[in-house]
Protein backbone atom coordinates (compact mmCIF):
# COMPACT_ATOMS: atom_id res chain seq x y z
CA UNK A 1 0.00 0.00 0.00
CA UNK A 2 1.44 3.36 -1.03
CA UNK A 3 0.30 5.83 1.62
CA UNK A 4 2.05 8.64 -0.23
CA UNK A 5 -0.51 8.18 -2.99
CA UNK A 6 -3.18 10.21 -1.21
CA UNK A 7 -5.50 12.76 -2.69
CA UNK A 8 -8.34 14.96 -1.55
CA UNK A 9 -11.48 13.85 -3.41
CA UNK A 10 -14.54 15.66 -2.13
CA UNK A 11 -16.19 17.62 0.66
CA UNK A 12 -19.76 16.68 1.49
CA UNK A 13 -21.97 19.44 2.88
CA UNK A 14 -25.11 17.28 2.86
CA UNK A 15 -26.00 13.59 2.90
CA UNK A 16 -26.60 13.45 -0.84
CA UNK A 17 -22.90 14.35 -1.32
CA UNK A 18 -21.63 11.29 0.61
CA UNK A 19 -19.58 8.77 -1.40
CA UNK A 20 -21.00 5.28 -2.00
CA UNK A 21 -18.49 3.52 -4.23
CA UNK A 22 -17.94 0.43 -2.06
CA UNK A 23 -14.48 1.41 -0.81
CA UNK A 24 -13.60 1.09 2.87
CA UNK A 25 -14.22 4.32 4.78
CA UNK A 26 -12.26 5.06 7.94
CA UNK A 27 -13.73 8.10 9.65
CA UNK A 28 -11.83 10.42 11.98
CA UNK A 29 -13.70 12.39 14.60
CA UNK A 30 -12.62 14.65 17.43
CA UNK A 31 -12.88 18.05 19.02
CA UNK A 32 -12.20 21.08 16.88
CA UNK A 33 -8.79 21.70 18.43
CA UNK A 34 -7.55 18.12 18.93
CA UNK A 35 -5.36 17.90 15.82
CA UNK A 36 -7.30 15.61 13.44
CA UNK A 37 -5.73 17.20 10.37
CA UNK A 38 -2.27 16.87 11.90
CA UNK A 39 -2.92 13.16 12.60
CA UNK A 40 -3.98 12.64 8.96
CA UNK A 41 -0.90 14.46 7.69
CA UNK A 42 1.41 12.45 9.99
CA UNK A 43 -0.15 9.11 8.98
CA UNK A 44 0.25 9.89 5.30
CA UNK A 45 3.69 11.52 5.52
CA UNK A 46 2.28 14.74 4.10
CA UNK A 47 2.59 18.28 5.40
CA UNK A 48 -0.57 19.85 4.05
CA UNK A 49 -2.95 17.25 2.65
CA UNK A 50 -5.46 18.01 5.38
CA UNK A 51 -5.64 21.73 6.13
CA UNK A 52 -4.26 22.68 9.52
CA UNK A 53 -5.52 26.01 10.81
CA UNK A 54 -4.43 28.35 13.56
CA UNK A 55 -7.96 28.49 14.90
CA UNK A 56 -10.25 25.51 15.64
CA UNK A 57 -13.17 24.65 13.39
CA UNK A 58 -11.54 24.55 9.94
CA UNK A 59 -13.20 21.23 9.03
CA UNK A 60 -16.80 22.17 8.29
CA UNK A 61 -17.82 19.35 5.97
CA UNK A 62 -17.20 15.62 5.59
CA UNK A 63 -13.88 15.51 3.72
CA UNK A 64 -12.84 12.42 1.76
CA UNK A 65 -9.17 11.56 1.13
CA UNK A 66 -8.56 8.62 -1.22
CA UNK A 67 -5.54 6.56 -0.22
CA UNK A 68 -3.79 4.56 -2.96
CA UNK A 69 -7.11 4.33 -4.83
CA UNK A 70 -8.08 1.71 -2.22
CA UNK A 71 -9.79 3.32 0.79
CA UNK A 72 -10.92 6.65 2.20
CA UNK A 73 -9.81 8.51 5.27
CA UNK A 74 -12.87 10.58 6.08
CA UNK A 75 -12.32 13.73 8.13
CA UNK A 76 -15.51 14.62 9.99
CA UNK A 77 -16.27 18.15 11.24
CA UNK A 78 -14.83 18.88 14.66
CA UNK A 79 -17.08 19.35 17.65
CA UNK A 80 -16.83 21.41 20.80
CA UNK A 81 -14.86 24.63 20.81
CA UNK A 82 -14.83 26.54 17.55
CA UNK A 83 -15.50 30.21 16.79
CA UNK A 84 -18.59 29.62 14.70
CA UNK A 85 -22.27 30.26 15.24
CA UNK A 86 -24.51 27.90 17.17
CA UNK A 87 -26.45 27.27 13.93
CA UNK A 88 -23.23 26.17 12.20
CA UNK A 89 -22.35 23.81 15.05
CA UNK A 90 -25.86 22.37 14.86
CA UNK A 91 -25.46 21.86 11.09
CA UNK A 92 -22.18 19.98 11.72
CA UNK A 93 -23.93 17.76 14.25
CA UNK A 94 -26.74 16.90 11.83
CA UNK A 95 -24.21 16.23 9.07
CA UNK A 96 -22.28 13.84 11.30
CA UNK A 97 -25.47 12.06 12.42
CA UNK A 98 -26.40 11.60 8.77
CA UNK A 99 -22.94 10.18 8.05
CA UNK A 100 -23.25 7.64 10.87
CA UNK A 101 -26.71 6.60 9.63
CA UNK A 102 -25.44 6.21 6.06
CA UNK A 103 -23.94 2.74 6.73
CA UNK A 104 -20.73 3.38 4.80
CA UNK A 105 -18.45 3.46 7.85
CA UNK A 106 -15.91 0.61 8.08
CA UNK A 107 -13.86 1.81 11.06
CA UNK A 108 -13.74 4.85 13.30
CA UNK A 109 -10.81 6.77 14.73
CA UNK A 110 -11.75 8.93 17.70
CA UNK A 111 -9.03 11.51 18.32
CA UNK A 112 -8.84 12.80 21.90
CA UNK A 113 -6.35 15.02 23.72
CA UNK A 114 -3.97 12.86 25.79
CA UNK A 115 -3.55 15.70 28.28
CA UNK A 116 -7.19 16.02 29.34
CA UNK A 117 -10.12 13.97 30.52
CA UNK A 118 -12.45 13.32 27.55
CA UNK A 119 -15.32 15.79 27.30
CA UNK A 120 -19.02 15.03 27.19
CA UNK A 121 -18.83 15.47 23.41
CA UNK A 122 -16.00 12.90 23.29
CA UNK A 123 -18.18 10.47 25.26
CA UNK A 124 -21.08 11.08 22.87
CA UNK A 125 -18.85 10.45 19.86
CA UNK A 126 -17.49 7.23 21.40
CA UNK A 127 -21.09 6.10 21.90
CA UNK A 128 -21.91 6.90 18.25
CA UNK A 129 -19.02 4.69 17.17
CA UNK A 130 -20.17 1.91 19.55
CA UNK A 131 -23.76 2.18 18.30
CA UNK A 132 -22.60 2.02 14.65
CA UNK A 133 -21.46 -1.55 15.26
CA UNK A 134 -18.15 -1.01 13.47
CA UNK A 135 -14.77 -1.23 15.19
CA UNK A 136 -13.16 1.96 16.40
CA UNK A 137 -9.85 3.03 17.85
CA UNK A 138 -9.17 5.87 20.27
CA UNK A 139 -6.10 7.92 19.41
CA UNK A 140 -4.73 9.95 22.34
CA UNK A 141 -2.99 12.76 20.44
CA UNK A 142 -0.55 15.36 21.83
CA UNK A 143 1.43 12.72 23.71
CA UNK A 144 4.54 14.89 23.29
CA UNK A 145 2.99 17.47 25.64
CA UNK A 146 2.94 15.02 28.58
CA UNK A 147 5.66 14.09 31.05
CA UNK A 148 6.47 10.36 31.03
CA UNK A 149 4.95 9.99 34.49
CA UNK A 150 1.62 11.40 33.23
CA UNK A 151 1.14 9.05 30.28
CA UNK A 152 -0.21 5.90 31.96
CA UNK A 153 -2.57 7.69 34.39
CA UNK A 154 -3.94 9.84 31.55
CA UNK A 155 -4.50 6.82 29.30
CA UNK A 156 -6.28 5.02 32.16
CA UNK A 157 -8.52 8.07 32.68
CA UNK A 158 -9.37 8.18 28.96
CA UNK A 159 -10.21 4.45 28.90
CA UNK A 160 -12.39 4.78 32.00
CA UNK A 161 -14.18 7.99 30.93
CA UNK A 162 -15.01 6.63 27.47
CA UNK A 163 -15.98 3.24 28.97
CA UNK A 164 -13.77 1.36 26.53
CA UNK A 165 -13.75 -2.42 26.62
CA UNK A 166 -10.50 -4.38 26.39
CA UNK A 167 -10.99 -4.97 22.64
CA UNK A 168 -10.96 -1.24 21.84
CA UNK A 169 -7.43 -0.06 21.13
CA UNK A 170 -6.21 3.14 22.81
CA UNK A 171 -3.13 4.42 21.03
CA UNK A 172 -0.86 7.05 22.57
CA UNK A 173 0.03 9.28 19.62
CA UNK A 174 2.03 12.37 18.74
CA UNK A 175 1.24 14.02 15.42
CA UNK A 176 4.21 16.27 16.19
CA UNK A 177 6.83 13.53 16.69
CA UNK A 178 5.26 10.43 15.11
CA UNK A 179 4.86 8.32 18.27
CA UNK A 180 2.15 5.69 17.77
CA UNK A 181 2.09 6.12 14.00
CA UNK A 182 3.08 2.55 13.11
CA UNK A 183 0.64 1.01 15.58
CA UNK A 184 -2.22 3.10 14.19
CA UNK A 185 -1.22 2.36 10.58
CA UNK A 186 -1.17 -1.38 11.32
CA UNK A 187 -4.75 -1.21 12.64
CA UNK A 188 -5.98 0.96 9.77
CA UNK A 189 -4.39 -1.26 7.11
CA UNK A 190 -5.79 -4.41 8.74
CA UNK A 191 -9.27 -2.95 8.15
CA UNK A 192 -8.48 -2.34 4.49
CA UNK A 193 -7.09 -5.81 3.69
Amino acid sequence: MNLNNAEYVRSAAKASDFLHDGRVQIAMAGRSNVGKSSVINRLLNRKNLARVGNSPGKTRQVNYFLIDKTFYLVDLPGYGYAKVSWAEKERWGKLMEAYFQDNTLSMGLLIVDARHKPTGDDRTMAQWFKDSGCPFVVVANKLDKLKKSEIEPNLARIRETLELDDQTALIPFSAEKGDGKQELLDIVLSCVR
